[in-house]
């Protein structure tokens, strides 16, 4: 989901996800998961119809192209090499490598909800109020976790992106990025990599 800060950088030695899990409490009983990324702390706004129904008509197309792993709502936890929590984000859409294994399906246990980011294949963020977060900290983050392809639907510029080739050029996370960018103008067909399709970004002409 587009991201709305609610506080500086969290300089603490609480777990994020518990962190994460007080803030979901204080926003009861609205149905927000919240998201850490960059050592903040991230409740997201309401997102608004045009949002939404471009996000869902993004979904529709890889899945008529035969991407059956295509979907939302999962959340995902991106872990530094000592195996602190580095990210725990949850996408607009995502398209997964596989089903959840038992292995998945024990990580999210042990990680109370959130599967590991090695199951992405392809991630996309709609920016929303705050679309800094999605071309910022998401992008770092991302690119950071190897994820192979990120595609932005950036609003604000009336842009649609496809970024590849994550570079993590030093073991700092907040330097990494994606060395290719393929942008069209909102409206125009993105081109994506083998095996996805061509996306028809019109959707979001009138978001």
């Amino acid at each position: 989901m587009s991201a709305e800060p609610i506080m500086e950088p969290v300089m603490t030695q609480v777990d994020p996800i518990d962190l994460l899990n007080a803030f979901e409490k204080a926003a009861s009983p609205m149905p927000i998961r919240a998201e850490y990324i960059e050592g903040m702390g991230i409740l997201p706004p309401q997102p608004e119809h045009g949002h939404n129904a471009g996000a869902v008509k993004l979904i529709v197309q890889f899945h008529l192209a035969g991407l059956d792993l295509a979907g939302v709502n999962d959340g995902f936890r991106v872990a530094h090499p000592d195996g602190r929590t580095m990210a725990l984000v949850v996408p607009d859409f995502y398209v997964c490598r596989r089903d959840p294994t038992d292995l998945d399906e024990s990580y999210r246990t042990a990680h109370r909800g959130w599967y590991p980011i090695d199951m992405i294949a392809l991630v996309g963020e709609v920016t929303s109020t705050n679309h800094e977060t999605d071309t910022g900290p998401k992008f770092r983050t991302y690119a950071a976790a190897g994820v192979p392809v990120y595609v932005l639907i950036d609003r604000h510029t009336r842009t649609a992106h496809c970024y590849t080739d994550p570079i993590l050029p030093c073991d700092d996370p907040t330097e990494a990025y994606y060395d290719t960018d393929t942008k069209v103008n909102l409206g125009d067909l993105l081109p994506l990599p083998a095996p996805y399709p061509t996306l028809d970004t019109a959707p979001f002409l009138e978001s």
